[in-house]
C-alpha cells in the first residue's frame, strides 16, 4: 500500500507560480514512478508530467513544457511539481500517482497513461483567474 498526499494547490493570477507537493508513504519511495495529472470539471484526466524511479526520466505534456517541472526527493518520499506562468486554462484538479511497472526505460506513453498507475492521492484543486 502507497498512500500519497497532495498538498500546495490554491487560487493564484494568471502569470503567477505555485508549487505542488506529494508526499509518498508506505513503502520504498525509489521503488515507483510518480505522475501529476489534471483533471478539469467535464473533461478527462490527463498527465501532465511524470518521472522515472531515479528521477533520470521526465516527461511533460506538450501545453506545460518550459513552463513546469516535476522533481523527487527520494531522501523526502516527495514528489514536487513547479509550476510557472499559469493561465487560466491551468485550472484543475491536480492529481499525484504512483506507478510500480513503470521501468526508467519505459516510453514516455506508458508515463502518460493513467492505467499504468497503481495508487492515486485525494487531488488538490488549482485555480488561475485572469
Amino acid at each position: 500500500q502507497v498512500q500519497l498526499l497532495e498538498s500546495g494547490g490554491g487560487l493564484v493570477q494568471a502569470g503567477g507560480s505555485l508549487r505542488l507537493s506529494c508526499a509518498a508513504s508506505g513503502r520504498t519511495f525509489g521503488s515507483y514512478a510518480m505522475g501529476w495529472f489534471r483533471q478539469a470539471p467535464g473533461k478527462e484526466r490527463e498527465c501532465v508530467a511524470a518521472i522515472s524511479k531515479s528521477g533520470g526520466n521526465r516527461f511533460y505534456t506538450d501545453s506545460v513544457k518550459s513552463r513546469f517541472t516535476i522533481a523527487r526527493d527520494n531522501a523526502k518520499n516527495t514528489v514536487y511539481l513547479q509550476m510557472n506562468s499559469l493561465k487560466p486554462e491551468d485550472s484543475a484538479v491536480y492529481y499525484c500517482a504512483a506507478g510500480f511497472g513503470l521501468a526508467d526505460y519505459s516510453a514516455s506513453l506508458y508515463y502518460t497513461d493513467t492505467h499504468r498507475y497503481d495508487y492515486w492521492g485525494q487531488g488538490t484543486q488549482v485555480t488561475v483567474s485572469s
